[in-house]
């Protein structure tokens, strides 16, 4: 077949200029696309740490008629502490009465640690916690400070005590 006059094809040179242009905006985009991966599975974690703490709160309130939110906690928390129960346990315990599904992993697959003392809710300063290891997958101890961690440290551990967080991503001034 032969070509009419004034007909031609893209010259190589043209074609490596698109290809380039195109190479440069993947390089901007992916590592920015990848971030917002991972500050999305942190937004989950800490969404299912909160959820599933306030129906253990709420169990906590039905059992012992009294709530340990609002408790002054001290600068560390150990996890030694608290008492760990199954997850098999926790959902006979929580489901369907005080939440509709309990998540078993965080935003990375991992799965959570789930601390509550359903013998003596009443008599404990240490009724529950429940904890992320992160990205990483390890945690980080089994005492933490309490405070914030920069928000793009997704290895970091999720922490949620007596109703609230003692270890959560939070922008740093």
């Amino acid at each position: 077949m032969r070509r009419r006059l004034g007909e031609r094809g893209f010259t190589l040179i043209e074609l490596l200029i698109v290809v380039a242009i195109i190479g440069l905006l993947a390089a901007m985009l992916i590592p920015n696309l990848l971030d917002a991966l991972q500050k999305a599975k942190q937004k989950r974690t800490l969404a299912e740490c909160r959820l599933a703490g306030s129906a253990m709160m709420a169990w906590i309130t039905d059992q012992a008629s009294a709530a340990a939110a609002g408790q002054s906690v001290a600068n560390t928390v150990k996890v030694a502490d608290y008492t760990r129960i199954p997850f098999a346990d926790l959902v006979a315990t929580l489901v369907p009465t005080y939440i509709e599904t309990l998540p078993d992993r965080d935003g990375w697959k991992t799965p959570y640690e789930f601390y509550l003392d359903t013998v003596n809710p009443a008599h404990t300063d240490f009724p529950l916690l429940l904890r992320s290891a992160g990205r990483d997958g390890k945690y980080e101890g089994d005492v933490y400070t309490v405070g914030a961690f920069d928000v793009t440290d997704y290895d970091q551990d999720i922490v949620w005590i007596n109703g609230f967080f003692v270890r959560w991503p939070q922008k740093l001034s």
